[in-house]
């Protein structure tokens, strides 16, 4: 019975001991991420995770632009994955990231609905009186916003809708007015139209590639995750085709390759 009682307290000595080495050996890993990324990003970040128990990672969406303003301020991100390359750019040119950006993916606008059959609408279709209110994300930090405006000036539409116009503070909130009944029609970005959630709502057109800017996607690690191994872990597993194949999955051509 004293054996057994001696080897209990060098068994619990030796928890009480490791304990402390494992809790220090975890890391920590703080993302921001363009909206366009909302349901394709977890998908990846539960295929890390699964070789790193005990690591953990908090992915923040947002538009990109606010997201930049935000790591500009001081925001605690390490990785930041924007849906314009150009802010991720402007993040490196002023001091604010570590590396030069990676382009990740090429985005594609589309037309969704749940409301009505989206896969047969044109364009020209928003014009359309029965349509009453149109959904973008805030073209002033939202590239998908931006993009959506400059395919409504392109098609000669914008004049003819631009009452009709609701802004998103990003691409995922103009997909929820549009879903919620807020407006008739978002337009949106591929990746969130073919989520579950979006498709078992409503159908989309994509909106021809050549009528806005390229949506080329890329990242950086920021200032704060310079330090961070796990950092550079992750984009090395974003990399890895498992991961490719998800953002494929999910609308996104790879960089260097034309949008579908």
């Amino acid at each position: 019975m004293r054996l057994f009682h001696q080897c209990l307290a060098v068994l619990c000595l030796a928890v009480l001991t490791l304990s402390p080495l494992r809790a220090a050996t975890a890391s920590e890993l703080t993302v921001a991420a363009a909206s366009d990324l909302k349901f394709a990003l977890p998908e990846i970040v539960t295929g890390f995770q699964a070789a790193h128990k005990g690591d953990k990672i908090e992915v923040v969406y947002g538009s990109s632009g606010k997201l930049q303003t935000q790591i500009r301020e001081g925001a605690p991100f390490d990785i930041f994955f924007s849906a314009d390359i150009a802010y991720a750019q402007a993040l490196r040119k002023d001091g604010f990231a570590a590396t030069d950006p990676m382009p990740y993916a090429v985005g594609r606008l589309v037309l969704w609905s749940a409301t009505r059959d989206a896969s047969k609408m044109r364009l020209e279709d928003l014009a359309d009186p029965k349509i009453g209110k149109i959904a973008i994300a805030n073209p002033a930090h939202a590239p998908y916003g931006r993009c959506a405006e400059e395919v409504l000036r392109h098609a000669g539409l914008w004049d003819k809708v631009k009452d009709k116009l609701v802004f998103g503070e990003n691409i995922a909130q103009a997909t929820q007015y549009a879903e919620t009944g807020a407006a008739d029609v978002a337009m949106t970005a591929l990746s969130i139209a073919v989520s579950k959630e979006a498709s078992a709502k409503g159908g989309y057109a994509l909106i021809p590639a050549s009528l806005h800017s390229r949506l080329e996607q890329a990242y950086v690690v920021t200032r704060h995750g310079a330090d961070k191994p796990l950092a550079r872990a992750f984009l090395d597993y974003l990399k890895t085709k498992g991961s490719q194949a998800i953002l494929v999955k999910f609308g996104f051509s790879p960089p260097g390759q034309a949008a579908r």
